[in-house]
């Protein structure tokens, strides 16, 4: 399938329309030039004391069977939310929600949650469900972010979340290689190890 036929070069695309095509990832994702690879990894993880966790994870467990998590806004604000201001307590992370971003005509958008350290940056797109075309969308966001992005860091890193299960994706720049993470890390039950995959993305260790 040639590439002009996915995608049109002089028509404007923004990132929720990858969403919406139906075609494999990896065609959408080689026409940027990029290839793409679903992998375990090994994610990095913090050794630092998470003092609060165990509070976050009993608040997770009292409260989701009383919770409606039918649409999209109810995932971010009582599952991704709390994350995200958790993450923020540890490490003072700069958090962009609905952050917008134009690379050109065929890459812009609004980015769900932008976040960013002295050290490193991750994008998270939200999903209410579909996470593998979720996935498509955050790969062209990857993407966009390493031809706007100037750090010299080697890999940019993103999540794609339904609040209850997360995601991660690696982008290698040099080599303009996304690897996509099989492995799925589940809130209330995985909530320590995503915590310290969080820290430490926006916060590595010496």
């Amino acid at each position: 399938m040639s590439r002009v036929s996915i995608i049109q070069p002089d028509q404007s695309y923004n990132f929720a329309d990858y969403f919406k095509l139906n075609y494999d990832i990896e065609d959408i994702l080689s026409y940027f030039g990029y290839s793409f690879q679903p992998q375990l990894l090994t994610l990095p993880k913090s050794q630092r004391k998470l003092e609060q966790m165990e509070q976050l994870k009993q608040r997770f467990q009292e409260s989701l069977p009383y919770l409606s998590l039918n649409s999209e806004i109810a995932r971010r604000e009582f599952l991704i939310a709390p994350v995200i201001m958790e993450l923020i307590h540890y490490i003072h992370v700069k958090v962009r929600v609905e952050y917008p971003l134009a690379v050109n005509n065929q890459l812009k958008g609004t980015l769900d949650y932008y976040l960013q350290s002295e050290n490193q940056l991750l994008v998270i797109e939200a999903k209410n469900a579909d996470l593998q075309r979720g996935f498509t969308k955050l790969g062209v966001e990857l993407i966009a972010i390493d031809q706007w992005f100037s750090s010299e860091n080697p890999k940019l890193y993103g999540a794609v979340s339904m609040g209850n299960i997360w995601q991660f994706w690696v982008l290698h720049r040099q080599t303009q290689k996304i690897i996509q993470d099989i492995n799925l890390y589940r809130v209330p039950a995985d909530l320590e190890d995503l915590l310290r995959i969080l820290v430490e993305i926006l916060n590595p260790s010496p």
